[in-house]
């Protein structure tokens, strides 16, 4: 069967029940429907449980089922007795309609009611896109008003619109065309909803008055003598935060097994952080012995950016990491064609281990114990799974087969336990990649050589004027998230395996003071992706009735 239809076929406790499990009281439930709830911000407190991250080597474009496994580890680690939540982030409409599909795991590992979660959900992307082109509409306000205006000067204004789907022809636009009446023209765009600084901040706050001020802090441009023009200036933060005062309450969900989920924000990890909502992790935390969270892409993006932003800002750590590695990754980063990834080739297995071996070497660099997850795909044979656990054990790294997407949690408690047992004996705290009183600079070329691998960093003149500007703006203490292309470690997608000497270059350095990071931006990357040439949208209906199919 197809994922949906296996989630169809699956009938969800009530929400009560699961609430119940982590010891949250039904009144204190906002009901969306019978198996959707929203959980009141505040009932997060001082986190007791383990936090568990997972992580993954350099993915191909399919991706390699971090989410799966995540679902799956939950389900396992409570069949093995270890009291244990979800927590993760929103499906975001681009890759569902895009080349991905939806985020909500797959096979007998999937969060549900699928199709709700992965279509709208509660309401949060709208609430943060709404949010965010508040501000753009006060921002142009502003510049066509004679009561109010800031002086602004249109060609400092770097805050964009965004929405909730892949649509290049929007990166670069011009507002303000047919006359006095429609605005002041100028050049703007459009990002990605997952990508904006709305998102950033909804997944950073502490709660909701952290979150009106953060939206303050927010920096628009400059005005015409130079200095800066921030979001509280236009009294903007009261109205922004009112726009997402259900939004920052998280989601709970369940698995098919009946785990708790806890399902909120949802930031990509190749442009921006990545990870869910501090307050939902803390939350879990609080509830559950043992969460199970994950970060985008591989452990170069969303795990460093997970423990140097989020971590750091909320004060947790993990206890343990899980390691994410396909056999198809491991071709593909072997010089194996995409067409030709199911074909058993045990060889080209090993020759993409370096991928695997560098991001298991990231783990020790963040100084938390890594285990590998083999998460297994039904092309996959019992040789070439082996290979992959012999050639980690010659590491000294404990490696499991993860066949969470054909049996549930029962595929993949030995892993649990080992998880479990690491998690238990851990007490100490990741190591962070650089120090806040480091210059940017500086914590660039950290990232890039400590993760990366990288060489040389370069910064383009855009790069090294925007440095300034953070210098000016006493912004420099704040940590990096840098964006950088997912299908390599290095900035130049089409380098596979393990590369080594490249170089960086940091083409512009974007600010989101509202967020408490900066965000260098490398090589090619556009924070409004593309479709592809087929959509997955081709292949999405519904009938008369109402019933979906095509959604993965």
């Amino acid at each position: 069967m197809s994922d949906i239809e296996i989630a169809n076929s699956f009938q969800p406790k009530p929400i009560e029940e699961i609430a119940e499990k982590i010891g949250i009281e039904r009144e204190s439930l906002e009901h969306y429907g019978k198996f959707k709830a929203k959980i009141p911000a505040h009932l997060g407190g001082s986190p007791k449980g383990k936090l568990i991250l997972v992580t993954a080597m350099t993915p191909t474009p399919a991706g390699e089922g971090k989410t799966t496994v995540s679902i799956g580890l939950a389900d396992a680690m409570n069949q093995v007795g270890a009291q244990t939540t979800l927590a993760l982030r929103e499906p975001s409409l681009g890759p569902v309609f895009g080349i991905k599909g939806g985020a909500t795991g797959g096979g007998y590992s999937q969060v549900i009611p699928m199709e709700e979660i992965n279509l709208h959900f509660n309401g949060d992307f709208s609430a943060v896109e709404k949010a965010n082109n508040l501000l753009a509409a006060l921002i142009d306000n502003n510049l066509q008003s004679k009561n109010r205006n800031l002086d602004l000067d249109p060609r400092t204004i770097r805050w964009k619109r965004v929405m909730d789907m892949n649509d290049r022809s929007l990166r670069d636009i011009v507002i303000g065309l047919g006359g006095k009446t429609m605005g002041v023209p100028r050049e703007t765009g459009f990002d990605i909803t997952a990508a904006s600084e709305i998102m950033a901040i909804l997944c950073l706050a502490e709660d909701l008055e952290d979150l009106k001020n953060r939206f303050g802090r927010i920096l628009v441009g400059l005005n015409r003598k130079g200095e800066p023009v921030y979001a509280r200036d236009l009294n903007a933060q009261g109205a922004m935060a009112t726009l997402l005062k259900e939004a920052i309450n998280p989601n709970l969900v369940q698995t098919l097994e009946g785990t708790p989920a806890l399902i909120h924000g949802g930031p990509f990890a190749n442009i921006a952080q990545g990870t869910n909502t501090l307050i939902a992790t803390k939350m879990a935390m609080t509830l559950s012995d043992f969460t199970v969270t994950e970060a985008g892409f591989g452990s170069d993006l969303g795990a460093e950016k997970f423990l140097d932003i989020k971590c750091r800002s909320g004060h947790i750590s993990p206890s343990a990491i899980v390691m994410v590695a396909t056999i198809r990754a491991l071709k593909y980063h072997g010089g194996v064609e995409l067409a030709d990834l199911q074909k058993p080739d045990v060889l080209a297995i090993k020759r993409g281990m370096p991928n695997l071996e560098r991001h298991l070497e990231n783990g020790k660099v963040y100084g938390v114990p890594t285990i590998v997850a083999v998460n297994r795909f039904t092309s996959d044979t019992d040789e070439e799974v082996q290979a992959v656990i012999d050639e980690c054990k010659s590491m000294g790294i404990e490696a499991y087969a993860a066949d969470y997407w054909k049996e549930g949690g029962k595929g993949g408690t030995k892993l649990a336990e080992a998880v479990v047992k690491q998690a238990k004996a851990f007490s100490g705290s990741f190591t962070p990649v650089y120090d806040l009183d480091q210059s940017v600079e500086e914590k660039v070329n950290a990232v890039a050589k400590k993760i990366y691998g990288a060489g040389e960093v370069s910064f383009t003149a855009q790069a090294k004027g925007d440095m300034r500007l953070i210098e000016r703006l006493g912004l420099s203490n704040l940590p990096i998230c840098i964006a950088k292309t997912q299908s390599s470690l290095s900035d130049d997608p089409k380098r596979k395996g393990r590369p080594k000497g490249f170089g960086i270059e940091v083409r512009e350095i974007e600010i989101a003071a509202g967020a408490g990071f900066i965000i260098p931006i490398t090589g090619k990357m556009m924070r409004m992706p593309g479709l592809p040439e087929t959509p997955a949208s081709e292949n999405i209906d519904i009938d008369k009735d109402g019933k979906i199919s095509g959604l993965f």
